[in-house]
This record gives C-alpha cells, sequence and structure tokens, in this order.
C-alpha cells in the first residue's frame, strides 16, 4: 500500500527537484545579448525619445511642471508678491529660490521638459509625414479574391454588360470622392487618407504652437505708464516692466507721446445702471522715433496704438488732483497733479503726496507727507462716513492727513509713490490733540498747524495708464490653434474606407453578376449605407430597375416573428452572418 503521509510527499517533491536540476544542467545556458556599441545605444535613445508614448508622457509632465507657476508668484511678473513671500515663509522661501520656483518658465527643469518635448514631437511626426505622403500616391490596393468575406458586401444581377458597369462604377465612385483604379474585372476605390493628413496638422500644429509660446516667452516685455493731461512719457522710461528672457527694457522703441486730453463720460440716465462707463478715449500725440514727425490718434479700449509691433493699449484712467503746498516760508515746494488710484466704481481714490524738501516758520527742514481720499462726487453714507455717489467730477472733494518725518528717500531703496511709508513719521495734529483734518474743495486753502505752511486745491486733472507690450507669437499661436482644431476634426470625423466592386458575366451569359464589397480602418457605422449607396447610385446611372422587396417568410427575407404567447414550441431564428 503507498505511502500518503507527508513524509512521503516530501521525498517525492526531493526527487523532483533533483531531476529537474540534471535536466537544466544538460540544458546549454543561454546567453546574454552584447552589449551595445555607443552608435547602437545612440539609436536606442532617438527610439525611445521619438515614441509617440514618450511624447505623451512628456506632454503631461509639462502640464505638470507648470502647476509651480500658478502656485508661488513670479519674478518676472509680480516682484513684490515674491518678495512678499518670501517674509512670510523664511524657511521655505530660500529652497524655493533654489530650485527656481520664483522662475518657473524659464527654469533649466522647465526648459528641458519643453525642448525635450519639442524634438519627441518632431521626431514622432516627420517620419509619419514621409509614410504619408507616399501613401498618397500610391494606387488603391489589390481586390480580394472574395468580396463576401468583407464586413460589408452587397450583390445584384444587372442586365448591363460587365464591361459598361465597370465605367459606370468608376464614375459612381469618384463622384463620391474616392480615389479610383479601374482593373481587370474589377474597380478598386479607396477614401478617407485626409484622416491621417488631420492628424499629422494636428501634430504639426502642436509643434508650430510650440514654438509660438516659446518666441513669446523669450521676447515678449510689457510695461506700464500712468501720464497726467498734457505730460509725455517715453517708451524708455516706464513706472514698472516684466520682459522675457531674452528681452529688455532696451528692446522697447524710443517713442513718445503726449497726451492732450481725456474723453470720458458715464451712464447718468438709466437708474438701473447709474454711473456705468460708457466712454474712454485718450487723444494723443504719437512719434515713432526722435526727430519723427508727431501723428494724432485716439486710442480707445480695445483699439490700441501701434509703434512697429508694439501695441500702446489704454488700460485705466483716473482723477490727479492738482496740489499746491507751501512751506513755513511761503515759498512753493509742490505744485503739480498728483495721480489718485480709483479704488470702487465710483472712483473713490487714494493717493499720496509727499514734500521732501520743506521748511518750517523757524527755517528747519521738515519732511512732508500727505495720505487723501479724492471723491469725485462726494456724499455721507450709513455709517457717516464721505464716499463717492457717482464717479463722474460733479460734487469733488479732497480728504487728507498730514505727516511729519522721514519719507525714507534717502535710503536709496525704490518706494512705491502710491503709498506712504509712515513707520518712522508722526501725525500733524490740531491744537484739540487730534489728527488734523485735511477736507478740501476745488480753490481751497488750509494752514498747517505748528508754522509747517498750507496746503491748496488748486485743481482736477485726469490722468491716463498706458499698457506697452509685445507678444511676437501671439498671431502664430491662435493660427496654430486653429490649424490644431481643424486636423483634430478630420481625424475624428474623417473616415477611412476601402470599397471594391466587382463584375462577372451570369451563369448562361444573362446578365452580370456584380459584388460591391466595403472596409473600414476601424468601427465605421456607416460603412453599411456608403455600400448600399454605391449599388443604389450603380443601379440609377445604369436605368436598372431596383429589386422588389421579398416578401416576408420566403427565401432572402426576414423570418415571420413568431406568436406572442406561444411557448409551447420553440421558434428557430437563423443567425446572421457576420
Amino acid at each position: 500500500m503507498a505511502r500518503t503521509d507527508e513524509t512521503h510527499l516530501d521525498d517525492l517533491r526531493d526527487a523532483y527537484r533533483d531531476e529537474a536540476g540534471r535536466e537544466a544542467g544538460r540544458k546549454p545556458q543561454r546567453e546574454l545579448a552584447s552589449e551595445m556599441k555607443p552608435l547602437e545605444f545612440l539609436r536606442y535613445c532617438w527610439r525611445q525619445l521619438t515614441s509617440m508614448r514618450t511624447a505623451l508622457f512628456l506632454l503631461m509632465l509639462l502640464a505638470v511642471a507648470a502647476v509651480p507657476g500658478s502656485t508661488f508668484p513670479q519674478q518676472n511678473n509680480d516682484p513684490s508678491g515674491v518678495a512678499t513671500w518670501m517674509d512670510d515663509h523664511p524657511t521655505a522661501g530660500p529652497w524655493v529660490e533654489r530650485l527656481q520656483g520664483f522662475h518657473v518658465y524659464s527654469s533649466v527643469w522647465f526648459s528641458a521638459i519643453y525642448l525635450l518635448l519639442f524634438i519627441s514631437l518632431i521626431g514622432c511626426v516627420l517620419p509619419r509625414v514621409s509614410v504619408h505622403w507616399r501613401s498618397l500616391r500610391s494606387k488603391p490596393p489589390r481586390t480580394p479574391a472574395r468580396l463576401d468575406r468583407l464586413p460589408e458586401h452587397r450583390e445584384a444581377t444587372l442586365s448591363t454588360p460587365p464591361a459598361e458597369v465597370l465605367e459606370v462604377a468608376r464614375t459612381v465612385l469618384a463622384k463620391r470622392h474616392f480615389r479610383v483604379e479601374r482593373r481587370d474585372g474589377s474597380v478598386a476605390a479607396e477614401k478617407g487618407h485626409h484622416r491621417e493628413s488631420g492628424n499629422l496638422l494636428f501634430h504639426l500644429s502642436l509643434v508650430g504652437l510650440l514654438v509660438a509660446i516659446a518666441s513669446s516667452s523669450l521676447f515678449s516685455y510689457s510695461g506700464q505708464r500712468i501720464v497726467t493731461t498734457g505730460g509725455t512719457m517715453v517708451g524708455t522710461q516706464l513706472d514698472s516692466f516684466s520682459g522675457g528672457t531674452w528681452s529688455t527694457i532696451d528692446d522697447v522703441p524710443p517713442f513718445t507721446l503726449k497726451l492732450d486730453s481725456m474723453d470720458v463720460a458715464f451712464e447718468a440716465q438709466q437708474t438701473s445702471q447709474i454711473g456705468e462707463p460708457r466712454r474712454f478715449a485718450a487723444s494723443v500725440e504719437l512719434t515713432d522715433e526722435p526727430g519723427d514727425t508727431p501723428r494724432r490718434e485716439t486710442i480707445k479700449v480695445n483699439h490700441p496704438g501701434k509703434v512697429g509691433h508694439t501695441q500702446i493699449s489704454l488700460s485705466g484712467n483716473g482723477y490727479a488732483p492738482v496740489v499746491v503746498v507751501r512751506d513755513g516760508q511761503g515759498n512753493v515746494v509742490q505744485d503739480g497733479a498728483t495721480p489718485f488710484l480709483p479704488q470702487t466704481s465710483n472712483y473713490d481714490s487714494t493717493g499720496v503726496v509727499k514734500v521732501p524738501d520743506a521748511v518750517d516758520a523757524d527755517g528747519k527742514p521738515v519732511q512732508l507727507g500727505i495720505q487723501g481720499v479724492f471723491l469725485p462726487t462726494a456724499t455721507v453714507n450709513a455709517a457717516g462716513e464721505p464716499v463717492s455717489a457717482f464717479p463722474d467730477t460733479a460734487s469733488p472733494l479732497l480728504v487728507a492727513r498730514v505727516w511729519t518725518g522721514d519719507l525714507g528717500l534717502g535710503d536709496g531703496v525704490a518706494q512705491n509713490v502710491y503709498t506712504l511709508d509712515t513707520s518712522r513719521m508722526t501725525q500733524v495734529q490740531g491744537t484739540d490733540g487730534q489728527p488734523f483734518p485735511l477736507t478740501l474743495k476745488p480753490g481751497d486753502t488750509v494752514q498747517l498747524p505748528n508754522g509747517l505752511g498750507s496746503v491748496e486745491f488748486a485743481g482736477i486733472e485726469r490722468f491716463a495708464s498706458f499698457d506697452v507690450r509685445y507678444t511676437p507669437g501671439q498671431t502664430a499661436a491662435l493660427v496654430f490653434a486653429l490649424l490644431a482644431t481643424t486636423g483634430l476634426i478630420l481625424s475624428l470625423f474623417l473616415p477611412r474606407r476601402r470599397v471594391w466592386v466587382k463584375a462577372s458575366a451570369a451563369g448562361g451569359g444573362a446578365g452580370t453578376v456584380v459584388q460591391v464589397g466595403g472596409l473600414a480602418r476601424g468601427n465605421d457605422a456607416g460603412l453599411a449605407e456608403e455600400v448600399e449607396g454605391v449599388l443604389r447610385r450603380l443601379r440609377e446611372s445604369l436605368g436598372e430597375p431596383e429589386p422588389d422587396p421579398e416578401p416576408s417568410g420566403q427565401a432572402g427575407g426576414s423570418p415571420p416573428p413568431p406568436a406572442v404567447g406561444d411557448h409551447e414550441h420553440s421558434v428557430h431564428v437563423p443567425e446572421e452572418r457576420p
């Protein structure tokens, strides 16, 4: 009796392993592949880089790499935001700076992904272009021996001779936009090659789009400048400037722009839209280069002025109160229009007047800072605070506070002209010990306490904010984006089909047997309709009558449906041929 305990099973396993080891020892060892030569290794790397799988991976990686650019403030667009982020995150800030998190789109790692994607797309597309070009010039494929094995097949018997049937079939297929070739006993036709053309157009447009975006990132620039009425700006002197990797402020054309007047209107009739802007236009004199004859232009919203390829757009406007400051000796130390930046839709505007060279009544140097709010149409809200009720100057009012001390202008650090750093200043107080208020209407003058002088609200000017911008790849990016969309539509909705028509004499010479077969690349729900349409138009062109529909239940027709509720006898439904 055979042993079936665990000891016997272990003996069997050991014997099997020994036998397997002896068999393995008799088999020749598998040879390892030889090491690749440098040229072979480079060819292997190139094949991997130019595969579509790698291109898709790099495209996804580029999208992921762009996320930090929207997470962290960027140095070229928001330098003050970078400084604030560094102050708020003293530990993480230096690491983000080392990893180029504040220069994402010009960083080494983002540029490497971008260039690899660019090379991968070119390597993927260019070989396919040559293959597709040969395919466009090639003839339709040979006619299969048995058309009845194709996914779609139709057969009919006509009275027309075979030669005439094939000639008419060639004409019918040509009218249905097929590339046609007549052969001995058959006609071969093919269409839908431009499906691959659309696919290639899409990928080539992606390459063009990458080039356009890269050129914009490298060579574009933008800058802003505020100009009061009657003032002049020069292209190379801007209040703020941000440029691409290879552009500086020296690339801005040396144009000059003089703001003659501002034409601004607000809605004052319709109650539901009171205060809505209706018209913004700046009348300017523009000179392309020093020494050129100035030309008059009207710059409006969405209608910029142009100097070469550089656009000068109207990006904003506001009020510039004319404030005259006299010091304690009666000398005019400030006289000019100061832009106040709008904060609300009714143009409640804030601004600062800095006076660094004043003296008091005793002749001692003193620095003054006036921090105020300009209200075009002054009123009082429910909380008793002065606000503007309308954006136009129906009842202008200037409300301000005065500070003395160190303005910080001698520190050598750039300052924002629209803010006042009061950390080293003291607010001027009245005789009652409260902050001394300035509430001025146009033409009013207020004497400051402590012999500091006087402040006069002399009038109101307007200012315009101009945006100077150059984006070299903007038009090209739009063109390539439209081409990519067109290519994508062609590759998705243009079917690739092949149709063959065979004509042979029927047995006994009674007519012609016509076979029409169709084949599509991938799933094509319209292939059956295409084959039916070819046969139907062939009949119409030959003047052949349509066949009578076969009665139900006869050969060639559909079987009659089973009686509802009849479960005594099973009904056999023949399977359709694929």
